[in-house]
């Protein structure tokens, strides 16, 4: 069985009254929407220490995994400090899949039973693979599209009190990968955007504020 995945390549940005003015009059607002979260893991973080997030958002789950880098990819200076800004994950949205995936990446604390996970309810694989909720936050999320073809550009605000925007290209496995991060660099220096620090995302941030140990041990193993 073959599971549809894409590569998701964003780049998170600090919007400022001058960004907000040129997107709203470059880009065109598409709608707002909110959203919860839910991101699971095992007690020891056998899933973030290795750049796996599971999350459920809206009633399905989605699971992002670490892409590889193609070296060959980034041929200048200028696009390998564009690269460097954006980050690359396999999005996974099948459940079996994802179930397959988690089970992979934490055999060794998972109880090994034979059953198909596809056919177990929610609490039962949960448990079975000693899952548990450690996040969880709303997102109150205004999307805009851009002339340029495939970009999409969110600004959410997360209500733990932290605003960011995020540059998204969605590339189907095995695509473009470098026409993804040129488009991104396009739109960003349309933004006006500058600065060469990648800014933290949402996780980080409430992990940062909440969780500070699960924080430092991310950091200490150069996840975020």
């Amino acid at each position: 069985m073959s599971f549809q995945m894409s590569v998701e390549v964003e780049r998170k940005f600090l919007c400022s009254a001058d960004t907000l003015k040129t997107l709203e009059e470059i880009g065109v607002c598409v709608g707002q929407r909110q959203f919860h979260d839910q991101y699971f893991d095992t007690p020891k973080f056998d899933l973030t220490l290795r750049d796996v997030w599971l999350r459920k958002r809206k009633g399905c789950w989605e699971l992002k995994c670490p892409t590889t880098v193609d070296g060959a990819e980034e041929t200048s200076g200028e696009q390998r400090k564009a690269a460097a800004l954006c980050t690359r994950y396999k999005e996974i949205t099948s459940l079996p899949e994802i179930q397959l995936r988690v089970k992979e990446v934490i055999k060794d604390v998972c109880e090994d039973r034979e059953t198909s996970p596809s056919q177990e309810d929610e609490e039962s694989w949960l448990s079975k693979m000693n899952l548990v909720c450690f996040a969880e936050f709303a997102t109150v999320r205004r999307t805009f599209t851009l002339a340029e073809e495939g970009v999409q550009i969110d600004l959410d605000q997360a209500d733990f009190g932290y605003h960011v925007g995020e540059i998204e290209v969605l590339v189907p496995q095995g695509g473009d990968v470098q026409s993804a991060l040129e488009k991104i660099e396009r739109t960003a220096r349309k933004l006006g955007l500058t600065g060469d620090q990648r800014v933290e995302g949402k996780m980080n941030i409430y992990l940062k504020r909440n969780h500070p140990e699960h924080y430092a041990k991310l950091l200490s193993e150069h996840v975020i």
